[in-house]
C-alpha cells in the first residue's frame, strides 16, 4: 500500500466515522457539502482523492473543523506507519524508558499543536 494509498484510506475512514456518528447518510452530507453522492462515498472508501475544497466542504457539512479532520488523519498515519504499535495518545507509553534519538516522535499532533494538553 503506498502512502497516497494510505493517506486517502484515512481521510475517507475519518471522514465516515464522523458521518456515521452523527447518524447521517450519504446523501444526506452530499447533498450539504454540494458534492454528488457517489463521489462522496467513493471519498469514503479511499477510491478517489478529495481536494482541498471538497474536504472543506464535507467538513463544513460535518460540522467539523478541517483541521481536526487532518490532526486525526496524521495520528492514523503514525500509527500505520509505526505498525499498529503507536498509542493514540501521547508521547511515551507509561513507564517507557525514553529512546536515545536526536529526534522524537510526536504520537499526539493535538497536543503537540496545543489544541489539548497530554
Amino acid at each position: 500500500m503506498t502512502s497516497v494509498t494510505r493517506l486517502r484510506d484515512c481521510i475517507g475512514a475519518a471522514l465516515r466515522r464522523h458521518r456515521l456518528a452523527q447518524r447521517r447518510t450519504l446523501r444526506e452530507v452530499a447533498g450539504a457539502a454540494g458534492v454528488s453522492l457517489t463521489y462522496l462515498s467513493e471519498v469514503e472508501r479511499g477510491r478517489k482523492e478529495a481536494s482541498s475544497e471538497v474536504l472543506e466542504a464535507v467538513c463544513a457539512a460535518l460540522n467539523l473543523v478541517l483541521s481536526d479532520l487532518l490532526f486525526e488523519v496524521a495520528e492514523a498515519l503514525v500509527r500505520l506507519e509505526a505498525g499498529g504499535q503507536a498509542p493514540a495518545v501521547g508521547f511515551l507509553p507509561a513507564g517507557a524508558a525514553p529512546v536515545a534519538a536526536p529526534v522524537a516522535r510526536v504520537l499526539d499532533f493535538q497536543a503537540y499543536a496545543g489544541r489539548r494538553t497530554a
